[in-house]
């Protein structure tokens, strides 16, 4: 569950960056956001293999 925490926190602050970049024009922002969303997708990742081992176990 420790990575479900951690993906939470990943969304509420790629919300921030993305409310700063396209409302503000803050081009820091987006790249601030790319890397969030990058980091969402591996902690996705991460959470579905291990929800696919503890299925076939």
């Amino acid at each position: 569950m420790s990575t479900i925490a951690k993906l939470k926190e990943l969304v509420a602050s790629a919300e921030v960056d993305a409310a700063k970049f396209y409302e503000k024009g803050n081009s820091a922002a987006g790249t601030r956001l790319r890397k969030a969303l990058q980091e969402i997708k591996v902690t996705a990742q991460e959470i579905r293999q291990d929800v696919s081992s503890k299925k076939r176990a």
